[in-house]
């Protein structure tokens, strides 16, 4: 069967993160591509330069669908505490079991060495912490800087969960922050006599 002679770079990076999630980020190599998504390595290289470019840019790929994703929950989910909790469980699904999870973990690594993998994880960390906090605007007892808080205790989760997966990580991430909220919105104000 004769190679083609195009493919999106969506395709192609698609195809690149398959390859990191399944055998690490060390296993992506352009000879793995082209195997993979039918390119000539020689194409592949003419297109990301080298290795880092290459995951790199798979990895923005990765960061813009999770944008999208969270714009899309942040716009379908009430602004209450219980869509914030709504919105986190949703972002949560796309983990799947724990193999995933763990093998994402591992991809995490090359989004922490890479300055501009850095600054997409913190530009997604404040739009994140924003949709949070405008499900409290009008909980009186939200204490200040509840998105950061609330997305802190939501990746906490997804930890714990990670180290005994006996339910589905949904179900998990879902009791952490319903206790989290439940813990200052329905607790009764402390007197002082």
């Amino acid at each position: 069967m004769p190679r083609p002679k195009t493919l999106p770079d969506e395709n192609v990076l698609d195809m690149a993160l398959a390859i990191m999630r399944k055998d690490g980020p060390d296993a992506l190599t352009f000879a793995a591509l082209s195997a993979g998504c039918g390119l000539s390595a020689s194409t592949l290289v003419q297109r990301f330069e080298g290795k880092a470019r290459l995951v790199q840019a798979a990895l923005m790929q990765a960061w813009d669908r999770l944008d999208r994703l969270t714009l899309e929950l942040a716009k379908s989910t009430p602004k209450t505490p219980e869509g914030a909790v709504a919105l986190l469980v949703g972002l949560s699904g796309d983990y799947g079991g724990i193999e995933s999870y763990a093998d994402d973990l591992m991809i995490l690594r090359e989004d922490l060495r890479d300055p501009d993998l850095r600054a997409r994880g913190t530009h997604w960390r404040n739009v994140l912490s924003e949709a949070i906090e405008a499900r409290f605007s009008g909980v009186p007892a939200a204490p200040a800087g509840i998105g950061l808080m609330m997305a802190s205790q939501w990746q906490g989760a997804l930890l714990w969960w990670s180290f005994d997966p006996r339910m589905p990580v949904q179900d998990y991430v879902r009791q952490s922050l319903d206790r989290f909220v439940a813990s200052f919105v329905h607790a009764s104000p402390i007197t002082v006599e």
